[in-house]
């Protein structure tokens, strides 16, 4: 049975919400209500944000991580290691890891892993981009820091595939991240521990 509002202005705003990932309508209702009983500001400020998210951030041009500006501090920050390049799924994953605080390297987010059940191909993602910036030298080691899910898996073979001959480094992380587990959920000791015990990927 359809939930009734006694509000259609309310009821929209509680669809809304709801799309959100992992916000079912009884949360949405819940926010939609604290909403309502706050002072406009906070409604005013999230309208705020949100618009000025979609419409002024950015995507770093070298490695395609959320940014302020065309290139994000981390590609910015001279005080990297620039020889290195570790490659994720998402921002979510360059989050993780930043926060064990055990790499000092650089990053390459792919934006998504190859799923050929979702249709997922690797011209869908930034594997192309990767390899480009590879070739432009300068790099010795690509660390393939992708969830130990099957998918994962197969866009690290690819990769292997598509760098072989470059002659930098393909290293992985180390299986500390239980089999299937996603890299973004893993606990920072854990994530850390998997970065530096990372092995060569042919082994």
């Amino acid at each position: 049975m359809e939930q009734q509002y006694p509000s259609k202005l309310l009821g929209k705003a509680v669809e809304e919400f709801s799309r959100l990932p992992g916000i079912g309508r009884k949360t949405a209702l819940r926010l939609v209500l604290f909403l309502l009983r706050s002072d406009t500001e906070v409604s005013d400020r999230l309208a705020e944000a949100i618009t000025t998210l979609r419409h002024e951030v950015k995507y770093c041009r070298i490695c395609h991580n959320i940014s302020d500006t065309d290139v994000c501090d981390i590609c910015a920050n001279p005080r990297r290691d620039s020889t290195t390049i570790c490659v994720v799924e998402n921002v979510q994953d360059v989050m993780a890891i930043e926060n064990t605080q055990q790499y000092n390297g650089l990053y390459h987010v792919l934006g998504g892993i190859i799923s050929p059940v979702e249709g997922i191909g690797p011209g869908d993602i930034e594997i192309e981009s990767l390899v480009e910036r590879v070739k432009a030298g300068g790099i010795r080691e690509v660390i393939l820091a992708m969830s130990p899910t099957m998918e994962g898996d197969t866009t690290n073979f690819y990769i292997s595939r598509r760098l072989a001959g470059t002659g930098v480094r393909l290293t992985v992380i180390s299986r500390g991240v239980a089999v299937g587990d996603e890299l973004e959920y893993a606990d920072e000791v854990t994530l850390g521990r998997s970065i530096i015990n990372r092995t060569d990927f042919n082994n």
